[in-house]
């Protein structure tokens, strides 16, 4: 009797493809509950220490009826639910909030350009900068956190009682 027969079964019996199969179904099931991870994906390896950590929002085109109320809500709740790359990455101080002028580039005679105060009336609109603080994992590669890298233009979703919007970092200071 041979080994191998001419359609690929084992001594006649098992063919050589369910036995495959078979084998590396009890390699994932071995894999899976018997061999320990080393933890999540997105655990960044290197030097890891925890640091206070300040980060500068901007806002553009917020749309909001009363940005005073808005405003107001910063200052009088001092903390903000923080979305990073739509992964939740827990609460942050607000350390301050402020509303930035409304611009508009105006033509010059001369053929230049200058920033003046915008004429329109209230369109609904305005542009906030916000200085936020929290406590970060510092590596290799920077600050995390909760999970997620903090860089200059990575874009962040604020999360309160009354609001939802999005912001894109502009600075971030290890303190």
């Amino acid at each position: 009797m041979t080994i191998l027969d001419s359609k690929g079964r084992l001594f006649g019996k098992i063919s050589l493809l369910d036995l495959g199969a078979v084998l590396v179904i009890l390699l994932v099931i071995v894999g899976i509950f018997f061999i320990p991870g080393t933890g999540s994906v997105a655990q960044i390896p290197g030097s890891s220490a925890e640091k206070s950590v300040e980060v500068d929002l901007i806002v553009r085109g917020l749309s909001v009826r009363k940005p005073e109320d808005l405003m107001s809500q910063f200052r009088e709740e001092k903390k903000t639910n923080i979305v990073i790359r739509n992964q939740p990455s827990g609460q942050v101080d607000i350390i301050s909030v402020k509303e930035l002028p409304r611009l508009v580039i105006v033509p010059q005679p001369d053929g230049s350009a200058k920033a003046l105060p915008d004429p329109r009336p209230d369109t609904f609109s305005t542009d906030i900068l916000m200085t936020l603080g929290g406590q970060a994992t510092i590596t290799n590669d920077g600050p995390v956190l909760g999970n997620s890298k903090l860089k200059i233009g990575t874009p962040v979703e604020l999360e309160g009682k009354d609001y939802n919007f999005n912001a894109s970092v502009i600075d971030v200071r290890v303190e």
